[in-house]
């Protein structure tokens, strides 16, 4: 089902949906939307248009699901508890079913409905840790939602520790999905508490590992300095890049949207790509839109 095939998949999700489509998303949380009539309809504009590069791009189209937000600590803030999250999770990848339904055009090419995590604490921060057990023990039910509402895959993304990782696709094969691992590094290339990204892989994969890896909720010139040295990097099978070059602490204090430039944004991958020869999922992250996933993929 993944090998061979490229992938276009969405940007950034929350940023666009706040900056240019005027929704207010709580605790950056969109996975409430689904339940909203016009946040459906916010959403099915956002999906669509990832669809159309996917046609244009002659790729296949990877609908990740918006729950990033939809876990146990996040999901108490916004009032949801553990029977309000299962719904709410599965009721996102009925969605995704329903995006790729509505475009039977890109059905040869491959498109894919995937659920994503993200982390328990802020993904730009290491934070107190728990065990990989722990950590198997907290993702556990929403990848199981996600199992039975029919995803054909799971993607944990902005990852700040290999720990949390190692939970993630134990819980992840504990349920029977296929799973990918996305870090997220700082200016230097290296994780938040220091751990090189060469290393945070290999950690993984020792512990078993995903199916695949990712790079997340940084610019392309930060992961750059990261694939400097040598490492691991034919596992490295997606980047999902932020628009902007500023670091995370300085997005975090940013009162206005850096979109950064399409164009440079390209170009910025371009130059590295080189030191990623499994690389075949392309999207974006915070800041990017339709505009910088095209760019990406040079249409």
């Amino acid at each position: 089902m993944f090998d061979h095939q490229r992938y276009v998949t969405d940007g950034g999700l929350e940023t666009d949906v706040i900056f240019h489509h005027g929704v207010a998303l709580p605790e950056f949380a969109a996975f409430p939307l689904v339940e909203q009539p016009h946040g459906r309809d916010v959403l099915a504009r956002y999906y669509d248009g990832y669809a159309e590069v996917a046609g244009r791009a002659g790729a296949g189209l990877l609908l990740d699901a918006p729950t990033w937000r939809a876990n146990p600590d996040w999901g108490a803030v916004l009032g949801y508890d553990a029977p309000a999250l299962d719904r709410v999770n599965r009721e996102a990848i009925a969605f995704m079913h329903e995006r790729r339904d509505a475009h039977p055009e890109l059905h040869d090419q491959g498109v894919l409905v995937g659920g994503i995590l993200g982390p328990r604490g802020d993904g730009y921060v290491a934070g107190d840790r728990l065990t990989p057990e722990q950590y198997a023990d907290y993702h556990r039910p929403q990848l199981a939602s996600f199992h039975e509402a029919g995803a054909d895959l799971a993607s944990v993304l902005t990852l700040v520790g290999a720990d949390e990782a190692i939970g993630v696709v134990a819980a992840a094969r504990d349920v029977g999905l296929p799973v990918a691992v996305s870090f997220t590094v700082e200016t230097d290339g290296a994780l938040a508490d220091g751990t090189t990204l060469g290393a945070a892989i290999e950690a993984v994969d020792a512990e078993g590992g995903p199916d695949w890896f990712l790079v997340n909720c940084a610019h392309p010139t930060h992961v750059a300095r990261a694939l400097e040295a040598d490492g691991p990097w034919h596992r490295i099978a997606g980047l999902r890049p932020n628009a902007s070059s500023l670091s995370h602490a300085e997005l975090d204090e940013a009162e206005e949207l850096d979109e950064g430039d399409p164009g440079e944004l390209s170009a910025s991958l371009r130059s590295m790509v080189g030191r990623l020869p499994g690389l075949r999922i392309l999207g974006g992250c915070c800041g990017t839109d339709t505009r910088h996933v095209a760019a990406l993929w040079g249409v």
